[in-house]
Parts: C-alpha cells; sequence; structure tokens
C-alpha cells in the first residue's frame, strides 16, 4: 500500500484537488474515467460541491497497485 493513502483522512471525503494530488491524473482524464465507470463518481456535499468518498479512493489506488 502505498505511504500517500495514509496521507488522506480515514474516512470522510475529498475533493477533486486532494484525489488529483494522490492519483496524479489530468482532470480531464479523470472525469472521462468518471464518465466511463473506471473511477468512482463524486458525492454532492452541498448545492454547489462535491467529493470523492476517501474509502473509494485508496479502493482505486490499491487496485492499481494490485496489477
Amino acid at each position: 500500500m502505498s505511504w500517500i493513502v495514509y496521507s488522506m483522512p480515514p474516512t470522510g471525503y475529498v475533493r477533486l484537488k486532494t484525489v488529483l494530488a494522490v492519483y496524479p491524473i489530468g482532470r480531464s482524464t479523470w472525469y472521462r474515467g468518471v464518465a466511463e465507470g473506471r473511477f468512482p463518481k463524486p458525492v454532492a456535499l452541498s448545492a454547489r460541491t462535491k467529493g470523492y468518498a476517501v474509502e473509494d479512493i485508496k479502493d482505486l489506488i490499491e487496485a492499481g497497485a494490485a496489477r
């Protein structure tokens, strides 16, 4: 498991900027992956704010490391 996973909070939600810091791909590539179902969909935190579940991001990183 990567040390980067441990720098995220243990539970909760993180914004896209944090996701891209630990999963280094471009913003447009991330959005394309969400549309194709390769990456987790965001959760509405408020009317104009979306976040990603930390557990989903950790699972994504672990799945990539298992390849």
